[in-house]
């Protein structure tokens, strides 16, 4: 894939739109179109991005890098990305929820696992797969096998590495990190469907996993424990199953990204077909009783915390119970910067 330097004087800064712990994200215009611009606060992080956005891209469910600018004043420089008018994958479910039918849920759960199917295929890890880095463009055709103009992409290649590549630190977001991350082994393939696990369940409920309980090392146990959200009620059985193999507590027993992929093209027969109709009236029921949906739900913790963050682990003692892979865990020390 192509990535160019693009010159300055091309760029028109608007607004700034989004901050995290790597850099800012700007709104600008860029031959006519809008584009995001991120600005990183070091430029190793560039570097980084950079090399992941050349490798793993080519996929149209993943961002498009077109290239990147460097400001002539600071020599900062910063990568020009594709523009998603629509917003990201949780404020769409906050906004439209009810409107969202099963139909176009498995769509967006497709289109999502296309996208980390190319990462993989690349040999590559994403390592913070969550829902504020799904992205949502509006295409001007829409897309002929699914006749939608909604076309979901994976965002935020920040973290994302070679396979073989070691990573000491722990950053992202607790719900959505595997549990054995957090008792010191690494990311990985495996660690990345976990999270699909997890944007499974959101895309069921409008919510974000564990958004009532405060996010520290007593939620990181249990998550280690074994502790998941309570699956929905017009949830089909064999979404439901993917979803619990995915969030497995024994990564060697999540399914990899490409049974993941057989498994939603096998949902396209009759048998299958029937449980999501059947699901999609129970959605209905459910939506008009004011049972399911972010409005609906309880409300947020104020120490639930959705922005990717470093997690420091000075000491943790593990010991392992069941034939499961199950952990209990003892807390001695641990930090959350």
């Amino acid at each position: 894939m192509k990535i160019e330097r693009i010159p300055y004087s091309q760029i028109n800064i608007l607004e700034e739109i989004a901050r995290g712990g790597y850099g800012i994200v700007y709104k600008a215009i860029w031959n006519a179109k809008k584009v995001a611009i991120k600005k990183f606060f070091r430029h190793k992080y560039f570097l980084d991005e950079l090399e992941s956005h050349y490798k793993c891209c080519g996929c149209g469910c993943i961002n498009r890098c077109y290239g990147f600018v460097e400001d002539p004043k600071t020599n900062d420089c910063m990568l020009v990305l594709q523009f998603a008018e629509g917003g990201d994958l949780h404020n769409r479910l906050r906004n439209k929820f009810s409107e969202i039918t099963w139909k176009e849920k498995i769509e967006i759960f497709s289109q999502i696992s296309i996208g980390l199917k190319s990462i993989h295929t690349r040999d590559f890890i994403h390592r913070d797969m969550h829902s504020g880095n799904v992205l949502l463009l509006y295409l001007e055709e829409p897309i002929i096998q699914c006749k939608t103009n909604k076309k979901w992409q994976i965002g935020d290649l920040g973290l994302t590495r070679p396979a073989n590549m070691p990573e000491n630190n722990i950053y992202g977001v607790i719900p959505y990190i595997a549990p054995e991350i957090f008792i010191r082994s690494s990311f990985s393939k495996n660690s990345d469907v976990y999270c699909m696990g997890m944007i499974m369940w959101e895309l069921t409920t409008g919510c974000k996993p564990f958004a009532n309980v405060e996010h520290d090392h007593t939620l990181i146990y249990k998550i280690i424990d074994g502790e998941r959200p309570k699956i929905t009620e017009d949830t089909p059985e064999c979404y439901a199953n993917l979803m619990k193999r995915c969030w497995n507590s024994d990564p060697e027993k999540r399914p990899s990204i490409t049974d993941i992929r057989k498994t939603i093209d096998s949902w396209d027969s009759e048998k299958y077909i029937a449980q999501f109709n059947k699901s999609e009236i129970k959605r209905k029921e459910l939506i008009s009783s004011k049972r399911l949906g972010p409005k609906f739900s309880e409300e947020n913790h104020p120490k639930a915390i959705y922005t990717s963050r470093l997690l420091s682990f000075d000491s943790i003692s593990l010991s392992s119970l069941t034939n499961e892979q199950e952990y209990i865990s003892k807390e001695n020390e641990f930090d959350i910067l």
